[in-house]
């Protein structure tokens, strides 16, 4: 991509706000926009509200509100995600407005959940686009070719999917709006290599430190879960179960190993309580019974656990390397999840079908 730098006209950027929003998702492009020297406006539905974000990072009195704001003076406008774009759909003159930038071809830039704005305003219907996972099915229902990537650009739009992918989606605002090139410092936007999280840091994002407990986190449950299949396997006697217990054991080892390999990359080592986590599985596996569906059981807790767990942090950090390995610790989650409730189903209900008889009587059904 080619970058032009213009500095002679100073660009004019409308950033939504509304309560509940996703914190990062409104910090950092509004952070990277007024650093490039970006007049930017903040636009919410009432003037004398101090919003919200979700996790409390983010408190912010508007400049002015969607009614009396005019599309034709603005640039580009951006939405941000988490929960604040289900209460911008409720306002007819945020949809108006947003309307009226589009049709005038403005830049529309929208992240995570921001797009559900877009479509109350039947704005997606034969667009390339993306979001976050949980509203795949709406876009697609409004007429959107969704595509599952860090960002999708289709004419004046422009989407991404999550937190992680922030520094990539503001990167690509600024460079359509005639800002970009290494003379700033900013790299490519489909450059895979770039260290994504440091920029996003800069305008904001997660730090270098937040990142690593995260990893730490997803390490501690692995090394937990690990430990304790090895312990449900050896206690197994159902040919079927031990099979899933060993694949599950192999993923687990490189999840590990993916996880540790970043962290040594990012110049850490596992914490303390990463480092013992597995003594905890070693106490509650030897409380545990014998019986083969205890131990299916047992493994679909741990599953459950697991899924909430790493389920929160794919959406909580700006960096897409992890965000990345933790959404993949959470299909491979998902997909063993499946495979045991399915087993656990088969031998629970072969038990209540054929239970075994009592000594000395026969049994009737």
């Amino acid at each position: 991509m080619s970058y032009q730098n213009n500095h002679s006209v100073k660009k004019k950027v409308a950033i939504l706000i509304e309560n509940d929003v996703e914190d990062a998702e409104f910090t950092v492009p509004c952070h990277g926009l007024k650093q490039a020297g970006m007049d930017v406006v903040v636009l919410g539905s009432r003037m004398n509200e101090k919003y919200k974000g979700k996790r409390g990072r983010v408190a912010v009195q508007p400049d002015g509100t969607t009614t009396e704001a005019i599309a034709s003076e603005f640039d580009a406008v951006v939405i941000p995600g988490g929960m604040a774009p289900d209460k911008m759909r409720r306002n007819p003159n945020t949809v108006r407005f947003v309307q009226e930038a589009m049709q005038q071809g403005k830049l529309i830039a929208a992240v995570c959940h921001g797009p559900q704005l877009l479509i109350e305003g039947d704005l997606l219907r034969d667009k390339r686009a993306t979001g976050f996972v949980a509203i795949r099915r709406d876009m697609l229902n409004a007429g959107a070719s969704y595509q599952d990537e860090p960002l999708v650009v289709d004419g004046n739009l422009i989407t991404s999917r999550e937190p992680g992918d922030l520094a990539i989606f503001t990167t690509a605002i600024l460079s359509r709006l005639g800002y970009g090139g290494k003379d700033v410092a900013l790299p490519d936007e489909t450059d895979a290599n770039a260290e994504w999280w440091k920029i996003a840091d800069a305008w904001g994002g997660s730090t270098k430190g937040e990142i690593v407990r995260g990893l730490n986190t997803a390490l501690s449950g692995e090394r937990y879960s690990l430990e304790a299949l090895e312990k449900y396997y050896g206690k197994e006697s159902d040919t079927q179960a031990q099979v899933i217990f060993q694949e599950m054991i192999a993923k687990k080892q490189n999840h590990i190993e993916i996880l540790e390999t970043y962290l040594n990359k990012l110049g850490e080592k596992p914490s303390l309580a990463a480092n013992i986590a597995n003594q905890y599985a070693k106490v509650k596996a030897a409380m545990s019974g014998s019986d083969d569906i205890y131990q299916i059981r047992c493994a679909l807790g741990d599953l459950q656990t697991g899924i909430g767990d790493v389920g929160n942090l794919s959406a909580m950090f700006t960096d897409p390397v992890a965000t990345a390995i933790f959404k993949q610790i959470y299909r491979d989650l998902l997909r063993d999840e499946q495979r045991l409730v399915e087993l656990y189903q088969l031998r629970l209900g072969s038990e209540v079908q054929t239970p075994k008889p009592t000594s000395g009587a026969a049994v009737s059904m």
